[in-house]
C-alpha cells in the first residue's frame, strides 16, 4: 500500500466519522426541541448541540483537537449515561475509538513535516 493511498484513506475515515457524528447530533438536536415531547429534553438538546459544534471543529484540520476533545466528552458521557440505565451502546465506542485514532495522528490534510530519525 502507497503512502498516499494510506493518506487519502485516513482522510476519508476523518470526514466520514466528523460528518457522520455531525449530522447524527444535529437530528438527535432536532428531536430533542420538537414542542409535542411530553417531557422536556432541554438536557439531551445541549448535548446534542455540544456534540456538532465537537464535529464542526473536528473536521476542519486547524481545531481537529479541541473538536476531538469535545467529541469525547459528549459521546463519553453518552456512553456512561446509556450504561447506567443497563443500555449497551457499540456504536457510542466505536466513534470514540475513531475519534481518538484521528487526535492521536493528526490531520491527514495538513503537510508533514519529514520524520528525523536522529541522525546527523
Amino acid at each position: 500500500m502507497t503512502p498516499a493511498l494510506v493518506r487519502r484513506s485516513f482522510i476519508a475515515f476523518h470526514l466520514v466519522l466528523g460528518l457522520g457524528l455531525l449530522v447524527g447530533s444535529v437530528q438527535t438536536l432536532l428531536h430533542a426541541l420538537v414542542p409535542e415531547n411530553r417531557y422536556s429534553h432541554h438536557h439531551l438538546a445541549l448535548l446534542a448541540a455540544l456534540e456538532g459544534l465537537g464535529a464542526l471543529l473536528f473536521v476542519v484540520p486547524r481545531t481537529l483537537r479541541p473538536g476531538a476533545l469535545l467529541l469525547l466528552s459528549t459521546v463519553g458521557l453518552a456512553f456512561l449515561t446509556h450504561a447506567i440505565r443497563g443500555e449497551w451502546r457499540p456504536d457510542l465506542a466505536i466513534y470514540a475509538a475513531g475519534t481518538w485514532f484521528v487526535f492521536v495522528h493528526g490531520s491527514g490534510w495538513l503537510p508533514r513535516a519529514p520524520a528525523h530519525d536522529g541522525i546527523a
